[in-house]
């Protein structure tokens, strides 16, 4: 299992400590608990803000969450490559021939535990659909998805339902809209509601 800011012991005690008084002082709270799975995607939505990397990682630590997340494969060169692995990063070589869902399904598959974080909005800007790449990982991969939010309404954020893939993506993608609708991010005119995928 790789080596990360989220499972190295002694940081993780420390860092934990001081994201929980963060979240005491800002008037956060956490909700949710961690899945049984020892392999899943967490979507984490509506990303509007770039404070949501700031609160998305107080969180994590605050509930013991070991995350990982995609970044491309030339921001690991050195000198940052071993800081980059060990807050999490996992290289894409987006070049390659085979597709990065592909990559990423391999990953999965070569690893006994193994939580990778998606923005599947891509971006802080509202956007008419969701990139599809997470669902065809978890697809691809066998795993379930787990509902990662941040609600700047109730200034609560944490993991909502684990939802297992049915085979029917209208009925999945139903669930998860479903969840979200009631979600509020930083910058409500910036939310992007999951209406449609666009493939990836």
């Amino acid at each position: 299992m790789q080596r990360t800011i989220f499972n190295t012991p002694v940081a993780r005690s420390l860092l934990r400590g001081i994201s929980l008084f963060f979240l005491k002082v800002l008037g956060w709270k956490t909700a949710g608990q961690l899945p049984g799975a020892s392999k899943y995607v967490v979507i984490v939505a509506p990303h509007t803000s770039n404070w949501d990397l700031f609160y998305g990682a107080i969180i994590a630590l605050a509930l013991k969450l070991n995350l990982c997340f995609m970044a491309k494969r030339q921001l690991f060169r050195r000198p940052f490559g071993p800081l980059m692995k060990w807050l999490g990063g996992v290289p894409i070589d987006r070049s390659a021939s085979d597709h990065t869902v592909d990559q990423v399904i391999r990953k999965f598959n070569e690893s006994e535990k193994f939580v990778l974080a998606i923005a599947p909005e891509g971006t802080r800007r509202k956007v008419k659909y969701w990139k599809s790449g997470f669902y065809h990982i978890a697809k691809g991969a066998r795993v379930p998805i787990s509902l990662g939010f941040l609600d700047y309404a109730t200034k609560t954020g944490g993991l909502g339902p684990l939802v297992i893939l049915s085979g029917n993506r209208d009925h999945d993608i139903e669930i998860i809209r479903n969840f979200y609708l009631s979600v509020t991010g930083k910058y409500a005119d910036k939310s992007s509601p999951l209406t449609i995928l666009h493939k990836t």
